[in-house]
């Protein structure tokens, strides 16, 4: 089973104080970041989340948002912001030593301060228990769309790999016609300029030409090399950053094809390999 980085999934659910929403949606990246953007009252729960998102996932920059909007009139279960509260009382304190003539916060003041009471919902067992469902209901459906994202993007590859593969093996027979030919023009024009063209010389000719296009040892590294990628498509898991560096190596033999090529027929299939294997490196990269 190989999965796509990028998915995305969104579920509700209703609880006994309003409706809950989470939503999962991921992009490419090296590796797994994993962004909240939480209500301030469950806050509590992100370590929690943060633990169940990391054993299920690998790679992939992951936003999960998690939106709660209460029924209407409902009195949701506060509690005093104590950290701000001190706060407020060292800051009275400390205008107090510096004015003579300040006047201390009242409890009318320090109640109507933006964010001295905030919910406490999190902390309810009820509670924590239905947002790590509603979270692992989520993850289970962003997991499947990534799944079969990742399947059509093994298909393509192995479209792909079937294309190389076709210009790899027409890439062998050209190998000894271009030798041919070398050695009946090199015939011809060493018979044009009346040079005695004897067997020695010939051959030290021929086996020089036949080192410069020499590209059965490419051939053999770019089988070789299509062949793991097939096996690892084939294999499934978290194959991304293996097939990256397979593409890698691809490219480089792609790359020396092409500076050996004498022949436009050899250049043009060494520009269709570069093509592909740049297509191919593009999908890999979304691959977890």
């Amino acid at each position: 089973m190989i999965a796509s980085m990028t998915g995305y999934a969104v579920m509700s659910k209703e609880i006994a104080h309003g409706s809950l929403t989470l939503e999962l949606r991921s992009v490419n990246n090296r590796y797994l970041d994993i962004q909240f953007r939480l209500p301030d009252e469950f806050r509590l729960l992100e370590p929690a989340m943060r633990e169940l998102l990391n054993t299920q996932l690998k790679r992939g920059k992951i936003d999960c948002r998690l939106t709660f909007m209460p029924y209407a009139k409902v009195d949701l279960p506060q509690q005093l912001n104590e950290p701000l509260l001190s706060k407020l009382i060292e800051l009275n304190n400390t205008v107090k030593s510096a004015l003579s003539d300040a006047k201390s916060l009242t409890v009318a003041d320090i109640l109507s301060w933006p964010d001295i009471l905030k919910s406490d919902m999190a902390s309810t067992p009820a509670l924590h228990e239905a947002c790590m469902e509603l979270l692992q209901a989520t993850l289970n459906e962003f997991i499947a769309t990534r799944v079969r994202e990742g399947e059509k993007l093994k298909n393509t590859l192995l479209e792909r790999l079937r294309q190389l593969r076709q210009l790899t093996t027409a890439l062998s027979p050209r190998i000894p016609m271009l030798l041919a030919n070398f050695q009946e023009k090199l015939i011809t024009r060493l018979q044009e300029a009346k040079i005695d063209g004897n067997d020695d010389r010939l051959r030290q000719e021929l086996i020089l030409f036949a080192s410069k296009i020499d590209i059965d040892e490419e051939l053999s590294r770019l089988q070789t090399h299509l062949d793991e990628v097939e096996h690892t498509l084939l294999k499934g898991g978290c194959v991304g950053k293996r097939l990256d560096f397979l593409m890698q190596e691809l490219n480089r033999e792609a790359n020396t094809l092409g500076s050996k090529s004498v022949d436009v027929e050899v250049s043009k299939i060494s520009v269709e390999l570069k093509i592909l294997i740049e297509q191919m490196r593009e999908q890999v990269q979304n691959m977890e």
